[in-house]
């Protein structure tokens, strides 16, 4: 089997046969085709030609399927482009990682062919069990804010950042330095569920996190320095920490505490996790922890501060 048919053949495994144009699919459906390219575009497709018969009839029933949705007022037209660049963007790190794993060793066609199509039919059913665990667990974080009468409780942000990973980037070979930073997201994957904290993204070095509580992203940013600290593959790392109102938007979060944290990241030592004023108010007040006051910084864009350096309770303050 050639390359091109090989190619060919597995297109149509994944998304079917070719059959329509983009006008085709939006008069079959009844969507206006301007709303369909801007779904298309969304989704981080590039524009394909008015007379290119590029399109199958899972496109097709896709379409038709966010048609429906828009007419039972299930989601706004905004908000459904807003769920569609998200999709987007998720599915296309998943299939960025799944071709990472599948492409290696100088597989033939027909071999390459035969372990993506093993894997795509994997990781489907595995991509919507994942998909509703995360969904439920929104909708449960959503309705415990809304049950508290004094509103939405202030979330914790914390930021990890592996120290001299810059320089280390320059010494390390591409494999060694894919498996860095590999270790590096799996230690943040480990951890921070475990201990009732949610990863919210991976910034190449560095990790954002969050927290319903203060006590929670304290325990994780504390549990982060010290298993970097003891791994043999990763250097030691630093975490910021802050707590207040955030607003989340598109799977990410935004606003004065992210800011914060991803300032006091920048500042903290190795191996050391710096949290905010009003953050270290509240845990020294528990007597749970070690903390110690820092003179105020001048931190850009956002002013003068105070932070808190966090470890583990001594013998006194125990």
């Amino acid at each position: 089997m050639s390359t091109s048919t090989a190619w060919s053949t597995l297109a149509r495994v994944l998304i079917g046969e070719p059959e329509y144009t983009s006008l085709e699919v939006a008069k079959a459906t009844g969507v206006p085709i301007e709303e369909a390219r801007r779904l298309w575009r969304a989704l981080g497709f590039a524009p394909v030609p008015e007379d290119e018969r590029a399109f199958t009839r899972s496109d097709v029933a896709m379409l038709g399927a966010v048609r429906t949705l828009l007419e039972q007022k299930v989601a706004e037209p905004a908000v459904m482009l807003q769920l569609t660049r998200v999709v987007g963007q998720a599915l296309a790190r998943v299939a960025e990682a799944q071709v990472g794993a599948t492409v290696s060793g100088g597989l033939s066609s027909e071999a390459l062919l035969e372990r993506t199509s093993a894997l795509a039919q994997g990781v489907e059913p595995f991509l919507a069990y994942a998909w509703h665990r995360h969904l439920l667990a929104a909708l449960l974080r959503v309705s415990a804010e809304r049950d508290q009468t004094s509103g939405a409780a202030p979330l914790a942000v914390g930021f990890v950042d592996l120290v001299g990973f810059t320089a280390l980037s320059q010494q390390l070979s591409e494999g060694e330095l894919a498996e860095t930073v590999d270790r590096f997201e799996a230690l943040a994957y480990e951890h921070i569920p475990e201990r009732g904290g949610r990863v919210i993204k991976m910034i190449g070095d560095e990790v954002m996190f969050a927290a319903d509580q203060g006590r929670v992203a304290a325990d994780i940013g504390l549990a982060l320095v010290e298993a970097y600290a003891h791994d043999p593959m990763t250097p030691e790392v630093r975490v910021g920490l802050a707590v207040g109102p955030a607003i989340s938007w598109e799977g990410d979060l935004f606003g004065p505490t992210v800011n914060l944290a991803s300032r006091l990241v920048n500042i903290a030592r190795p191996g050391t996790v710096l949290v905010s004023d009003e953050l270290g108010a509240q845990l020294e007040a528990t007597h749970l922890y070690s903390l110690r006051h820092l003179r105020p910084i001048a931190l850009k864009g956002i002013g003068r501060v105070r932070s808190w350096v966090l470890r583990r309770p001594t013998a006194s303050t125990t």
